[in-house]
């Protein structure tokens, strides 16, 4: 009683994608909102068949780059695909974590933005900062400054970019 809804994130809530769409279909039944906070990484195919279910998704978009995505396993083209699929279908906004000197290209960034606009301006972005944890722990936290710099950049092609962990 007095539940919005529920939402599916921590881990990759997609790798239980059976058990998200059975509970997605049961909370849209009694009237309750989804949300998920994904990679992203998901055959497009079964994307499609859960997005009537969900109202709204918080997408990673690691890297703008191709050869990141393949060193950490994942599928570039795959994101962007069901980024793309999903902002037609619900809410979307996209959180990119900042990692000095690995995904903290200003012109990279300004890619992204610049391709998530062309699916609409208005798609909101999280600029997040970056501090070490666990196998991740190499880099430095990402400057203040450096998140602040790349957000301005990103608000050339995007009216909603934020700022986290600041």
């Amino acid at each position: 009683k007095g539940n919005v809804g529920a939402a599916f994130t921590y881990n990759e809530p997609l790798i239980g994608f059976e058990y998200v769409m059975d509970a997605a279909k049961l909370l849209k039944a009694t009237g309750l909102k989804v949300a998920l906070v994904t990679n992203g990484t998901v055959e497009t195919e079964l994307l499609a068949t859960l997005l009537p279910f969900v109202d709204a998704m918080n997408i990673d978009l690691k890297a703008w780059d191709e050869e990141f995505y393949r060193q950490i396993g994942g599928d570039f083209a795959c994101v962007k695909n069901n980024i793309a699929l999903a902002q037609k279908k619900c809410h979307v906004e996209i959180t990119t974590l900042v990692i000095p000197r690995i995904n903290d290209d200003e012109n990279k960034i300004g890619d992204e933005a610049k391709w998530l606009s062309s699916l609409s301006p208005d798609l909101p972005l999280h600029i997040s900062r970056f501090f070490p944890r666990y196998k991740m722990n190499a880099a430095p936290p990402t400057p203040i400054a450096d998140v602040y710099r790349l957000a301005d950049t990103a608000r050339k092609y995007l009216r909603h970019v934020y700022t986290g962990n600041c």
